[in-house]
């Protein structure tokens, strides 16, 4: 199973500017210019997206064709990307299609994330509860930073880490983000900076938390014989393993970590280096996860980068950064890059795959063989995947510049390219472009 094309656009903030329906062509459009194919060959699709009315993904692929393909709309909350990557992966491995997408965008209200409905119960309540039961709610400040932040502190108490490592990860992030061209922030922040910046709950400062975000991203996944037809094995990244799972029992009991879905990550993480046959010793570049500073410390431990209660120890060795072991969050992750929920995942894979096919210019990390890739939503879902280069031969960007690190908007020629021309390819942008 190969990854053949990826495209995404620049992450924003909230304005209501930009509409879904554009990020999304964009990212697609540039999914399958980078895949050297048109949406013809597309024979299933799996759209996701958190905030938005039904068949959302519908309206945004008919502006590429009305080829009657299945298109499955998804929503698994922050994991929704990499859910429907493991929609696209699970079609093309059962044989059914030879070629599908995975597309994922967002257009957020500006602010904290809220509940959209007060009429019905939340999916969040059982947790919700227990931590209220433990150390309280406060009304005033965003329930996934309570939840995080309570989960942080309860890593502090049992194994020694300090609001200091959780700072260093957003410094570093930061910095990160600095080099690419796609991240809603691109400053580089001091250590002093991350700490003084307003508090938002316990350890987390906001500049230690991801910020609303407008964006999209797309993944072309293919099956060998697709792949090998069409020649793409020299851009192809191969999906050595990818595991999804969902919260064990402890998520409601009384240690905080659990609450932000520790259990499934470990479970994910084991089933995917499994099944890969390496173990993380064997990866060279992380994207992950960090919503919040304090996640990306407990998912050192929950992926078996560090041993258990290590976490901060990788911070204290630099190996968490360019020049040590692990170049974790190349992209400046969701803390500076941005999370538009339903495109954060298949992003993750783009930066991944630019990576390994050595694209990503400033920010690429050496001798890169082995990706890992974690998602994880509150509710809960996590996926977990690990990615190598399909052969050893290098190629370079086909498009008449280098995607990974110049974020360019289509143009009519590049949509021209990537439509279908069929008789029923739709109209929608003739007039836009």
């Amino acid at each position: 199973m190969y990854v053949v094309g990826v495209g995404m656009s620049k992450f924003i903030k909230p304005r209501g500017e930009v509409d879904y329906p554009e990020f999304g062509l964009e990212a697609s459009v540039k999914a399958l210019n980078d895949a050297k194919i048109t949406y013809d060959e597309i024979q299933y699709a799996a759209c996701g997206y958190v905030y938005g009315d039904s068949t959302a993904g519908q309206r945004v692929l008919y502006q590429l064709g009305m080829t009657q393909i299945p298109v499955i709309n998804v929503n698994n909350n922050c994991s929704t990307g990499s859910t429907a990557l493991l929609q696209a992966r699970i079609a093309v491995g059962s044989g059914m299609v030879d070629c599908a997408m995975a597309l994922g965008f967002e257009r957020m209200a500006r602010g904290s994330l809220t509940s959209t409905y007060s009429d019905r119960t939340n999916p969040m309540d059982h947790v919700t509860m227990v931590m209220a039961g433990e150390k309280g709610f406060e009304p005033k400040a965003p329930g996934a930073a309570q939840i995080f932040g309570n989960a942080g502190i309860g890593y502090m108490e049992k194994y020694g880490a300090t609001e200091e490592h959780m700072a260093k990860i957003a410094e570093k992030n930061h910095r990160h983000s600095s080099k690419n061209p796609y991240s809603q922030f691109r400053d580089i922040y001091s250590l002093e900076q991350i700490k003084q910046s307003p508090k938002v709950y316990g350890p987390l400062t906001k500049l230690q938390c991801c910020p609303t975000s407008d964006g999209a991203g797309c993944v072309i996944v293919a099956s060998e014989a697709f792949v090998k037809k069409h020649n793409l094995m020299d851009q192809a990244v191969e999906i050595c393993a990818q595991s999804m799972a969902t919260d064990s029992p402890r998520l409601l009991t009384t240690d905080a970590i659990q609450w932000a879905g520790f259990d499934m990550t470990v479970s994910a993480a084991k089933e995917a280096f499994a099944t890969a046959k390496i173990t993380p010793n064997d990866v060279q570049v992380v994207e992950l996860h960090d919503c919040f500073s304090a996640n990306e410390l407990l998912t050192y431990d929950a992926l078996g980068l560090t041993a258990p209660g290590k976490a901060h120890t990788l911070i204290d060795s630099g190996d968490n950064t360019y020049g040590g072991k692990y170049v974790i969050n190349p992209s400046g992750g969701l803390i500076s890059k941005g999370h538009p929920l339903g495109a954060t995942g298949l992003a993750q894979c783009t930066e991944l795959t630019w990576q390994l096919r050595g694209w990503a210019g400033d920010r690429q990390v050496p001798n890169c063989k082995y990706a890992l890739q974690h998602n994880v939503g509150l509710g809960g879902a996590v996926v977990v995947g690990i990615y190598k280069k399909a052969n050893g031969n290098a190629t370079q960007p086909h498009v008449g510049y280098n995607p990974a690190i110049e974020a360019r908007p289509i143009t009519q020629e590049d949509y021209n390219k990537a439509c279908s021309k069929a008789k029923n390819r739709a109209e929608f942008l003739e007039a836009k472009l």
